[in-house]
């Protein structure tokens, strides 16, 4: 394959097309690499729409918890479908070649959706630590009104940020090669790109990621600070259990979440290599959204119930 040449000038090139190398040191793999990505992805859309699907239909979900969980499904779907489907493109037609209108759409998305997960998992820590540590105020406190600005709130947050900075990294002048050794644009393997000092841009996303992810991420350490307080104060055992059971699920998804996600923005420019940054990349946007309703469903009574009542109603 021909991979697109970019104008040279005066020493600077001027990027019309980045190449995305993603799995192609792998050549012999791609087949297997075409169908587990098939697989994964059709597992995420099933696995989500089932739960969105569930907490619509069955009245005993009709609780903030579970509206919370349905729009964390929709977002997964949106996340995923920014990169997946693309991989699955570069892999079936071998043409990696992607524009840098297209490339900067595809990183805006991506960080944006990501934002909005950082926040909406922020908000369901927020739920859980009201239904726990306050119950008798939990339905006034969380109301359908509530629920409703909180949920759009953490869907509409990210748009103006990552707008922003989706605008700063790509003014940057691009030289020496436009071949991005990643699966999907992101920031990492864009800025080993451009020429000159990227000190400015590096410092952008520093300051960008302690607001749109360790602060939601401190405020789930909050809330669950809390939660296991009064959980451990509980008198009887099963109660305790019983508490644990409701939160230990979404704690879960968070560690997953923010782990991999805040060691590959984190790092300096220093840091990144092309494997960790993709094995990283492959954790935060395919495999934790896989396990993501498997961990919801299964570590839970009420939606394994609503599951069987949907599968098994005549």
């Amino acid at each position: 394959m021909k991979h697109e040449e970019y104008v040279a000038e005066t020493n600077i090139s001027t990027v019309m097309q980045f190449v995305l190398l993603g799995f192609e040191d792998l050549p012999k793999l791609q087949g297997i690499l075409s169908a587990l990505f098939s697989i994964i992805y059709m597992i995420i859309l099933i696995g989500n729409c089932l739960i969105i699907l569930i907490t619509r239909l069955d009245p005993t979900l009709q609780k903030p918890m579970y509206f919370f969980l349905a729009n964390f499904s929709s977002l997964e779907i949106c996340y995923v479908s920014v990169t997946v489907p693309r991989i699955l493109f570069n892999i079936w037609t071998r043409d990696r070649n992607i524009s840098v209108l297209a490339c900067a759409v595809q990183m805006c998305f991506f960080l944006m959706l990501g934002t909005n997960e950082c926040f909406l998992l922020a908000v369901m820590s927020y739920d859980r630590y009201v239904a726990i540590c306050n119950p008798l105020h939990y339905p006034l406190v969380m109301n359908p009104r509530k629920c409703t600005q909180l949920a759009t709130g953490s869907w509409l947050i990210g748009i103006p940020i990552q707008i922003g900075q989706t605008c700063w990294i790509f003014s940057v002048k691009f030289c020496n090669s436009n071949k991005i050794d990643h699966f999907f644009c992101d920031i990492p393997p864009i800025l080993k790109l451009a020429c000159g000092d990227t000190l400015g841009h590096e410092l952008s996303v520093y300051v960008v990621v302690m607001v749109v992810a360790a602060l939601p991420f401190i405020l789930v350490l909050t809330s669950y600070s809390k939660i296991i307080a009064t959980i451990l104060r509980l008198p009887t055992a099963k109660g305790r259990a019983k508490a644990f059971s409701t939160c230990s699920s979404h704690l879960l998804v968070v560690v997953l979440f923010y782990g991999s996600g805040t060691i590959t923005y984190l790092r300096p420019k220093s840091m990144h290599s092309p494997g960790t940054d993709k094995l990283l990349s492959l954790f935060y946007t395919i495999v934790t959204p896989m396990f993501n309703p498997l961990i919801y469903s299964l570590r839970n009574k009420e939606v394994i119930a609503a599951l069987k009542k949907l599968i098994f109603q005549k």
